[in-house]
């Protein structure tokens, strides 16, 4: 009789997770999953029988761990600012899964960047409206600008490009969300883009004309 299989398919997912999260996506093969498991590769073959296979597997279980943390965010006080918090730090705790799923998602899966802000939208809708007596177009186009703050933020850290500390994030964060805010209630129609935008140009800076004559 053939051995039996000594690993789960759940098991071997986890374990490839965890091959990605130390050395991202790149350094998940055959081998290395193999060493994770302390086996040979004939576990993995037994439920996947591609590596392509896999990765998709794992992209699925990297998109759970995401989703922890989006949870956790919209349990706080202020749900969209604490998503957009999480998002951060899953940037900063998870920065390979972060650009499996942001920056380099295996060939051939939904998801991304994109689709995680339309999801997001869904989950924060309620609290912008309720919180700042916002329409849902209004409030999707509010957060839609302070979730590409958070995108920048996150995507420096994961590249080793950001020099701003979590106290300089936040400040930063907090400006652009007041500006935004104010601007929205200020400027009718600015959401959608019905306004006026030379006049209102001449109005902030004092000039008479597009080149200030």
């Amino acid at each position: 009789m053939p051995p039996s299989v000594k690993f789960t398919k759940e098991e071997i997912v986890e374990a490839a997770l965890r091959v990605t999260q130390a050395g991202g996506i790149g350094s998940l093969t055959a081998r290395s999953l193999a060493a994770e498991l302390g086996a040979s590769t004939r576990p993995m073959f037994t439920y996947f029988e591609t590596m392509d296979e896999l990765k998709h597997e794992v992209y699925e279980a990297a998109t759970g761990v995401y989703r922890s943390y989006v949870e956790n965010g919209l349990a706080g006080p202020v749900p969209f600012l604490g998503v957009g918090q999480s998002y951060v730090r899953f940037a900063k705790e998870e920065p390979e899964l972060y650009k499996l799923l942001f920056l380099e998602r295996p060939e051939g899966v939904g998801g991304g960047a994109i689709e995680s802000l339309h999801f997001t939208q869904g989950l924060v809708r309620d609290s912008i409206m309720r919180i700042y007596n916002m329409d849902a177009f209004e409030a999707d186009c509010y957060f839609r600008d302070l979730w590409l703050v958070a995108h920048s933020f996150a995507t420096m850290l994961v590249t080793d490009d950001n020099a701003l500390d979590d106290e300089q994030m936040t400040a930063i964060f907090t400006e652009i969300s007041l500006a935004v805010c104010k601007a929205y209630k200020e400027v009718p129609g600015l959401a959608r883009g019905d306004y006026d935008r030379d006049a209102l140009f001449r109005e902030l800076t004092g000039s008479s004309g597009p080149n200030g004559s």
